[in-house]
């Protein structure tokens, strides 16, 4: 007797967590980056790192990695789409809800997941103009 258990995410969400674009795949120190960013909840264990090239003013490219469970490892591969080639500046409105919508929703107590990945992005910006800003000093 074999009961069908249900996918409790999107058909979106199953293929970033099971394809993820823009993953930094083996070592990181790979990924030449122009600013990093790296965030954690400890309630949930979810930690992402998220790396950017930066050309003229956009992200050029997009690396990142996440430990945690299909939601998180979704949301930062959906993020790491959302922000390739946008300004700085519009990558850095990218918000939660835009990561939970482009997925097609995740389930209530998994949203959490969204919030990191835009958060580590966010670091990433801030990593990369104070680096922009020592320059000029």
């Amino acid at each position: 007797m074999s009961e069908k258990i249900d996918w409790a995410y999107t058909e979106i969400v199953k293929d970033h967590f099971l394809n993820p674009r823009n993953y930094i795949m083996g070592d990181e120190e790979n990924f030449k980056a122009d600013g990093e960013g790296i965030v954690g909840n400890p309630i949930c264990g979810d930690q992402m790192l998220v790396k950017i090239k930066v050309k003229d003013g956009k992200i050029s490219d997009i690396g990142w990695k996440t430990y945690g469970c299909a939601s998180a490892i979704a949301s930062t591969s959906a993020l790491s789409e959302l922000a390739k080639g946008r300004t700085l500046s519009d990558a850095e409105k990218i918000s939660a809800e835009e990561i939970c919508d482009f997925l097609g929703g995740l389930p209530k107590q998994k949203f959490h997941c969204s919030v990191l990945g835009h958060q580590a992005l966010k670091k990433a910006i801030e990593n990369y103009k104070s680096k922009i800003t020592e320059k000029k000093s």
